[in-house]
């Protein structure tokens, strides 16, 4: 599998603001890493968003997104958006938030959690 340039150079773009921004071959196509946690990627032209269990109805409900799949079994706080999605700054902007928002929450807990094994 492979995955759209120009959507990933714009996922890039959306990105640049954000700190410990990191890319990774997954899938079969890119990720997008937050402090090493996913926050997006794309694969084939479709943007993948990983935002957690506490947004799957919602973002489940957004016209264009479908449950990621990858492997047979819906996995849950994470999906595909078709391009039509994703198509407008706007658009993009919205799922990349909720994407880096996760990452960014997932960093920290795990940083946390690793700063409460060292004080044992």
């Amino acid at each position: 599998m492979s995955y759209d340039e120009k959507a990933a150079e714009r996922v890039r773009k959306a990105l640049s603001g954000w700190r410990g921004v990191s890319e990774k071959k997954m899938f079969g196509g890119i990720a997008f890493m937050l402090n090493g946690a996913m926050c997006c990627g794309i694969l084939k032209d479709d943007l993948i968003v990983r935002f957690g269990k506490a947004l799957d109805a919602k973002a489940l409900a957004q016209p264009h997104a479908r449950p990621f799949d990858f492997t047979g079994k819906p996995m849950a706080g994470i999906v595909y958006v078709d391009p039509t999605g994703y198509r407008s700054s706007t658009a993009l902007g919205k799922w990349i938030r909720w994407g880096a928002e996760h990452a960014a929450a997932a960093a920290a807990a795990k940083k946390a959690q690793k700063a409460g094994k060292k004080r044992r």
